[in-house]
């Protein structure tokens, strides 16, 4: 009975000046001074407790700078043949994106190297290319591109981590240099698209892009009528 009177009265006489003595501080100012902090208490006396906050400022998450390298290029096996060309032609920005994606592809599905059939993805995932737009006009789409390569390839082992940039198999660096070849056939200045890519890929006849196509409807006629577009003077990406 005891203990509890005196719990009671200590509480009951614990008194804190939090309010009276603490101004809010600026959070932007250089240099903050809170006043001292009493605290009176039966069993405690008076406490003083003196707070300083110095050099408060908002903290802003580090960064560092990025650098990208743009190219208009793509890997070739025949590099002697374009530094002999007076008008070397450069991929379209589109083009170029669409390699950049089907590695990216061909890292999700955590496959070893980029084939043919990381092509056709990427192409794809771009979207807005010609190419692209033929392909889904025909009821191709990303999931179905990927069912197959897996049935064709096999499924990715678990603990597999791809490098950063799948090399290419054969079969797709001669998609590249097939799209290449064909630009400089045509003798016309302009830029080597994702149609000519298409045209390389559906030209590696034992590539898994080529398969693939040909499963999901893609025939020679189409591809006909795909080159005869890319044939005609001042073709461009659109």
């Amino acid at each position: 009975m005891a203990s509890h009177t005196l719990f009671s009265s200590a509480t009951a006489s614990t008194r804190c000046c939090h309010h009276d003595s603490v101004k809010k501080p600026d959070p932007f100012s250089t240099n903050i001074q809170i006043s001292t902090l009493n605290l009176q208490s039966q069993w405690l006396g008076i406490t003083k407790l003196p707070l300083k906050y110095s050099s408060l400022r908002p903290r802003l998450p580090k960064t560092r700078p990025v650098s990208a390298n743009v190219t208009v290029s793509l890997p070739t096996a025949n590099p002697e043949k374009l530094n002999s060309t007076d008008k070397v032609p450069k991929w379209s920005l589109k083009g170029i994106k669409s390699f950049a994606m089907g590695e990216l592809e061909a890292r999700k599905l955590k496959f070893a190297t980029t084939g043919t059939e990381a092509n056709v993805m990427g192409i794809l995932v771009e979207g807005t290319n010609r190419a692209s737009k033929l392909l889904r006009a025909n009821g191709f789409t990303l999931s179905k591109v990927r069912e197959e390569a897996i049935k064709l390839i096999g499924k990715p082992d678990y603990f597999f981590f791809s490098p950063e940039h799948p090399p290419l198999t054969e079969s797709a660096q001669r998609a590249l240099d097939w799209a290449v070849d064909e630009k400089l056939k045509s003798g016309d200045d302009g830029e080597i698209t994702t149609s000519h890519l298409l045209l390389g890929v559906w030209s590696e006849k034992e590539g898994a892009g080529y398969k693939i196509m040909a499963t999901l409807g893609f025939n020679d006629e189409k591809a006909q009528e795909l080159h005869s577009l890319i044939s005609k003077p001042g073709f461009v990406e659109d």
